[in-house]
């Protein structure tokens, strides 16, 4: 169950990546995993870089130049500190793929696509490309086919019968593109219909100033001839400029993470034709730092990821204070560190308060109420428990509060959390 969503995790993404992650879970109980095994797969596509880099050719100084390029990409350092994300799989996944292709080696390029179509299911579009890509310009026509046609299947599945079972309608990111329908199939039937819709959020400001972001750190391998390179990326491109969610068209978040590998193949493909602009190592690693310095967000670290750094003794109080596995409502930065039971819940902005008698725990911060509550709605908590009679207050420090029901309740059923 999604803490955030109140439903079924497979509902959320048809991320099935999670069931071999929560194995390690069996070993110790800890969310460090999730950030462990982002870590291991951005850091460990650097060596598929290189070893595509040798595979088309280039030296190993070269080789070696471009795996520093692509671990300065601001994208793999923004995303490897905000939150876990399942995306972050598919750069090693789609760079493992096209060595497979290319060594012309089936079965490891049919495990990586599923690898791929396993951790999004959204991905599955930008494997349909890849397989025409493949097809059409690499040649490689049977693992072409492979990934077009487990993309497409997966696609249809997950969209017409995963995302309906679990969650009883669509997947909550269509509301980003409700102007174009009210499901998948509408919004792709009016792409295709009345493509004239589009052109409005195509041809912008935004959607400029998005993509000079994703090609200011590569443009000294920005080559007509190779521009072939970027089209499996164009799904998630048009997704991204098309949504009305802006957290699409920045650096920051995951969801420019399909595209970065794409850049990197784009920039091989320069370097091994010399297509370049730059044509020294130095000045390429000049302007990957440039490009880091510029891009990246190393200040976020120690603004707004360490902003709770006041709080945090009051926080592992607060966590040590709950101490069965009750059903706990807390904020969303809490809940990652008490995921380990079959109900957990976030406090969120218009929240009726009467939802709280469904839990054994509340645990709330007043300082940082977290990602989708506000102050008002931690006071309106905090209110209703002070004066409630089934609740006492169990801790309390810097703001952070426990509250904990003198009689636990039935958690055998996830209350449906909503607004009022």
């Amino acid at each position: 169950m999604v803490s955030f969503s109140g439903f079924h995790i497979l509902g959320d993404h048809a991320a099935f990546i999670f069931y071999p992650l929560a194995l390690l879970y069996r070993l110790y109980a800890d969310v460090h995993w999730l950030f462990a095994v982002q870590a291991i797969a951005l850091g460990g596509a650097a060596p598929l870089v290189w070893l595509l880099a040798i595979q088309g050719g280039l030296s190993r100084s070269l080789a070696n130049t471009l795996t520093l390029v692509y671990l300065l990409s601001p994208v793999v350092f923004n995303v490897n500190l905000f939150d876990f994300h399942s995306d972050v799989i598919a750069i090693p996944g789609i760079l493992g793929a096209v060595l497979a292709a290319r060594s012309r080696r089936i079965i490891p390029f049919t495990a990586w696509i599923l690898l791929i179509l396993a951790s999004k299911a959204v991905l599955s579009l930008t494997l349909i490309m890849v397989g025409v890509w493949l097809w059409c310009f690499e040649q490689r026509r049977i693992c072409g086919a492979i990934a077009a046609g487990l993309s497409t299947a997966w696609f249809l599945f997950s969209t017409q019968v995963i995302f309906p079972y679990f969650t009883g309608g669509e997947h909550a990111a269509v509301g980003r593109y409700d102007y174009l329908g009210d499901s998948v199939l509408d919004i792709g039937l009016n792409l295709v219909k009345n493509p004239q819709i589009i052109l409005g959020h195509l041809f912008q400001l935004s959607s400029l100033e998005y993509a000079v972001l994703l090609l200011i750190p590569y443009v000294w391998g920005l080559h007509y001839r190779n521009w072939v390179m970027l089209i499996p990326a164009l799904p998630q491109f048009v997704l991204n400029l098309l949504s009305d969610a802006d957290t699409q068209r920045d650096l920051v978040h995951q969801y420019s993470v399909p595209i970065l590998p794409f850049l990197v193949l784009m920039v091989l493909a320069a370097l091994t034709s010399d297509r370049t602009w730059l044509r020294r190592r130095q000045l390429m690693l000049g302007w990957a730092v440039v490009g880091f310095v510029a891009l990246a967000k190393p200040g976020y670290f120690w603004s707004i990821y360490l902003n709770q750094l006041d709080t945090w003794q009051a926080t592992r109080g607060a966590i040590a204070a709950v101490t069965t596995k009750g059903g706990v409502l807390t904020t969303s930065n809490i809940a990652p560190q008490l995921s380990q039971r079959s109900l957990i819940r976030q406090t969120l902005v218009g929240q009726a308060v009467e939802e709280v008698d469904r839990f054994d725990y509340v645990v709330l911060n007043g300082r940082h109420p977290g990602w989708g509550s506000d102050q008002a709605t931690h006071q309106r908590i905090l209110d209703y428990l002070v004066q409630s009679n089934t609740f006492e207050q169990r801790y309390e420090r810097d703001e952070v509060v426990v509250f904990g029901r003198s009689t636990p309740v039935s958690t055998t059923a996830a209350p449906e959390l909503g607004p009022t």
